[in-house]
């Protein structure tokens, strides 16, 4: 796989006499300029097709596992009745879950591209059904805490397996690819909070046992696409490995993964001051109703979606540095009016708003597998986890914010976070390399 000009090691041990240079503790990176890349490689292998069913596959499951994830928050108020939590206690479920969610996934993405685990993706979603179970029968509250961190550790151990398994049925369209798996991601975490309205609150706490149906299909669906990848990597194998040469400076890549990281956190910040203040935004400015407020959330779920789906295929036309141009510092003008706007054009504004900017994290991620290329599961650990992360601190340093403000000034003071996407200038530019790589 050849991606940006720059060649592929599978582990450390393969680099004997070749220019290597140790990143983000024990990523490995190896670069071809893409003058050298023809003289030094054998003849490429025909270009693959997109696994489209493999595709859909692994987003649908992307789809299942963000659904069971959100509905644990859709639940606090039958855990807090349960076991007369206060705010802090709930804050301690919320942070168990993320952190392990978050934490983890570099590190999970890490090991396994050492050593690959094709059924890696059917266990972690065993975890999550372990700790579905487990929430629904909790005794305590520290089992509580347990199941929720059980559910995390599924989570950590299926974003960068899943996001590899993506990149590898790509055929080549990695950014449609990436994109076509986060939306499943996406459409789960929106019928998460539905799906608990109507099966947990009117049934209680045991009824998220019920979820396990949904833990079990996925793991049926991953098993299947376990094979695929098991018979992926015995093809992968037999293939003549190409001869590393030097490229680009490890600082560069480095400053270059800097920026990807700063535009992430200026994006998921945001997005973290939309969705979990929007409603209460729109009731306290303009009065509207609860239930229009999250008509409205709908709506801007609903952009969300189809930008973080629009963003790979055009970064795979365009070139993906545009997209993450055009997606950060280009929402900037509409941020930047949306306090002032009337209701009208606060609903017209928050749809060209989510639309833009969700369509950023696909571009994102490619382009940072494409800096470190054979280190896809670290890479995509690292963005996945870190967007997780900010958007959860955000959120909660939002609040507190809001309570000591107003939520009108935590508007104002975001509208300014997509001025941070000025330091795409910086980044280097890897469509030409990627074009020479294709010819």
């Amino acid at each position: 796989m050849q991606a940006a000009g720059w060649r592929q090691a599978a582990a450390p041990r393969t680099l004997s006499g070749a220019a290597a240079l140790p990143l983000l503790s024990g990523i490995v990176l190896v670069a071809t300029p893409p003058a050298l890349a023809d003289a030094a490689a054998p003849p490429r292998p025909a270009v693959r097709e997109t696994a489209l069913g493999i595709l859909g596959a692994i987003s649908l499951c992307h789809l299942l596992n963000d659904l069971m994830q959100s509905v644990i928050p859709a639940v606090y108020p039958i855990l807090k009745d349960s076991y007369a939590l206060d705010f802090g206690q709930i804050g301690l479920i919320t942070f168990a879950n993320q952190a392990t969610a978050s934490l983890l996934q570099p590190v999970v993405g890490y090991f396994t591209d050492r050593a690959p685990k094709p059924y890696s993706l059917a266990t972690g979603m065993a975890f999550t059904l372990a700790g579905l179970v487990l929430l629904s029968f909790a005794p305590s509250f520290g089992v509580v805490l347990a199941a929720v961190a059980c559910v995390g550790i599924g989570s950590s151990i299926f974003h960068p397996e899943s996001s590899r398994v993506a990149r590898l049925a790509s055929g080549g369209r990695h950014g449609f690819a990436q994109s076509l798996f986060q939306v499943g991601g996406n459409a789960g975490s929106a019928m998460g909070p539905l799906l608990a309205a109507f099966i947990v609150l009117p049934n209680g706490q045991r009824s998220i046992a019920w979820f396990a149906v949904t833990a079990l299909v996925a793991m049926t669906i991953l098993t299947r696409v376990g094979s695929w990848y098991q018979a992926h990597l015995v093809e992968q194998a037999s293939r003549p490995r190409r001869a590393p040469a030097a490229g680009m400076p490890e600082r560069r890549v480095l400053r270059s993964l800097a920026i990807l990281v700063a535009l992430v956190f200026s994006k998921n910040v945001y997005l973290a001051s939309l969705t979990s203040f929007y409603t209460f935004y729109l009731i306290h400015k303009f009065g509207v109703s609860v239930q229009s407020a999250q008509i409205h959330l709908f709506i801007l779920l609903g952009a969300v979606a189809a930008g973080t789906f629009i963003g790979g295929p055009v970064g795979d036309r365009i070139g993906r540095k545009y997209v993450i141009w055009v997606s950060i510092l280009g929402v900037l003008p509409f941020t930047l009016l949306l306090p002032y706007a009337n209701l009208l054009w606060t609903e017209v504004l928050t749809m060209v708003i989510g639309l833009i900017l969700a369509s950023a994290f696909s571009a994102i991620v490619v382009f940072a597998q494409e800096l470190v290329p054979g280190r896809v599961g670290t890479i995509s650990g690292l963005f996945f986890g870190f967007a997780f992360g900010a958007g959860a601190v955000g959120a909660a340093l939002l609040g507190v914010l809001a309570d000591a403000t107003s939520i009108e000034l935590v508007f104002t003071i975001c509208s300014f976070l997509p001025a941070i996407g000025l330091l795409t200038y910086f980044l280097p530019n890897l469509e030409p390399a990627r074009r020479i790589a294709r010819a």
